[in-house]
């Protein structure tokens, strides 16, 4: 029997078509169409967004006058909201490009689940990131302490199973290969296992961590910062890692978070990967993570609503500007179809740098220094999700030597024992050296190309994915995440975005850390409000 293959449906179908074999074409056709209908294709608001490229948008007609504005609602901008409040200053506006909040902490939902738009999970924080720890306390995520370790809401930490590879064809538990292989493979991931836990545990002659998060808590070794300068792949080959089952899991590793795998990624970023979080071993770092069937868009939700009554949606600012130490603010409510000037003290820039690069003069030199890697993601509602058993469905699901990153079972979290219908979505990143090429291709190609993209992939170990599949909703993300290609860290360009201009304009993004992961943009705006009450108390 083949993999996921379920024969009594099977034969029951066909016995049911057998009186009438010669209507078989059409029946297929109309099952074809069917799906097709049910296709929804998703995405970020890219085609408001591309006027920036060749702005047109009319004058404006009102304005704001406001001491603190907030331009982005992702985890940075909403962060900065929360440190403003959390500092007792409540007159602040925040705008955003979509209809919501969140960025790429959004969700979907449909009549059986919620479901990601993008980042869908929180690693065990480390005990150090006082910070984080204290909002996940607000938010009852952390409910104590017990014998000096975190207790955390068990409703919210990933049931078991938590994760399964289809290996060989057969699923086993964890992600990293386990069985059938040589004694020169088994040495090799438990030597480079060995090496991620030194490099977890050591610290550099300035006291600090050698990786840390957030990143610049991270110590100014030069010996371990050289890492930079090379790909993962190069440093795994100076060091003698080259068996293809583990090249294959770090490269896996590097995709999930970075965009990019080992070919194109810094070392040192593949690195952190395994060495930067301190609650367990660097072969066990996300055995468990925080989760929700919504993904972070949970903590989004934590975090929205220290902007209620402060925000306007549909708003694209297309140009940002300092006069005598004010920052006047352009913005195109897409609504009215009309603009809107916004004059403030202090204007906090949570966009990406690929935005900023139009907002304002002189920066597409260092923009062009950012790179962004392009995601895929598919959610799919099917009747059944059978396989060949050999281990059970998990939170996250990986396809050995697929194109994508597997799926998350989306519905893992809820108390129900029985789903009417099972909801994954399906995760895929293109490595390769040519990003904007492969953005390209991602907006050009037709909804119905990445149905069959997900389709194959997937098919690999659910042989009748497409026939269980009742609907299926592609979102696009031209520039999913930052990706640190080598150089990129430790190199200029992140200094000078993340400088401020003229006392007036401020920047807070993911992106100017380097790693796009909750921990970063969440710190980033908390260091900016911090960092414009600091300028704000020199000057007076």
């Amino acid at each position: 029997m083949k993999n996921g293959e379920n024969y009594n449906s099977r034969r029951t179908f066909f016995k049911g078509i057998a009186a009438a074999i010669l209507l078989a074409p059409l029946v297929q056709a109309c099952k074809e169409k069917v799906v097709t209908l049910l296709i929804k294709l998703t995405g970020t608001n890219h085609l408001l967004g591309h006027r920036l490229r060749s702005p047109d948008f009319p004058k404006p007609v009102s304005q704001i006058r406001i001491p603190y504005l907030i331009v982005g609602g992702g985890i940075s901008g909403l962060s900065a909201a929360r440190q403003l409040t959390k500092k007792g200053i409540s007159d602040f506006l925040l705008l955003e490009l979509e209809d919501h909040v969140g960025g790429n902490s959004s969700s979907g939902e449909n009549q059986y689940s919620k479901y990601p738009l993008g980042a869908h999970y929180l690693p065990l924080p480390n005990r150090e990131d006082a910070e984080l720890l204290r909002f996940l306390e607000e938010e009852k995520i952390i409910t104590g302490y017990q014998d000096g370790f975190l207790v955390f809401d068990e409703q919210q930490l990933t049931f078991s199973p938590h994760e399964r590879l289809f290996y060989k064809n057969s699923w086993q538990e964890g992600l990293e290969p386990k069985f059938g292989h040589s004694v020169a493979e088994n040495d090799a991931f438990k030597r480079f296992f060995a090496q991620m836990d030194f490099y977890q545990k050591g610290r550099g002659p300035d006291g600090k961590y050698w990786f840390d998060i957030p990143l610049d808590q991270s110590s100014s070794d030069a010996d371990i910062r050289r890492f930079d300068r090379w790909t993962m792949k190069q440093w795994l080959d100076q060091n003698q890692f080259t068996v293809q089952p583990l090249l294959d899991y770090v490269d896996y590793c590097c995709r999930d978070d970075f965009g990019l795998g080992i070919d194109y990624i810094s070392a040192w970023a593949g690195i952190h990967y395994f060495a930067g979080r301190k609650h367990n071993s660097a072969a066990h770092a996300n055995d468990n993570v925080l989760t929700w069937p919504e993904g972070n868009a949970r903590l989004a939700s934590h975090l929205k609503k220290y902007t209620h009554g402060k925000t306007l949606q549909n708003h694209l600012v297309y140009e940002v500007r300092s006069d005598n130490r004010k920052a006047i603010v352009k913005a195109f409510d897409d609504v009215r179809k009309q603009s809107v000037e916004i004059l403030a003290d202090k204007v906090i820039l949570a966009t990406p740098q690929f935005v900023n690069q139009y907002l304002l003069q002189n920066r597409k030199t260092i923009a062009r220094q950012f790179h962004y890697a392009p995601w895929l993601l598919a959610t799919l509602t099917v009747s059944d999700l059978p396989d060949n058993y050999s281990y059970p469905l998990c939170w996250d699901n990986v396809i050995y030597g697929a194109k994508g990153l597997g799926y998350i079972y989306d519905q893992h979290q809820s108390l129900a024992q029985l789903q009417p219908r099972k909801v994954i979505t399906y995760y895929a990143s293109f490595s390769t050296g040519d990003i904007p090429k492969s953005r390209r291709n991602l907006y050009l190609k037709k909804a119905d190309y990445w149905k069959r993209f997900v389709f194959d992939d997937l098919r690999r170990a659910h042989p009748d994915i497409e026939k269980l599949t009742e609907s299926i909703e592609l979102h696009l993300l031209g520039h999913g995440m930052i990706s640190a290609v080598p150089g990129f860290l430790f190199g200029q360009a992140r200094q000078l975005a993340a400088q401020p201009i003229d006392g007036c304009i401020y920047f807070a993004h993911s992106d100017l850390s380097g790693i796009s992961i909750f921990e970063e943009a969440f710190h980033q705006g908390i260091a900016v409000v911090n960092h414009i009450l600091h300028d704000t108390t020199l000057d007076s």
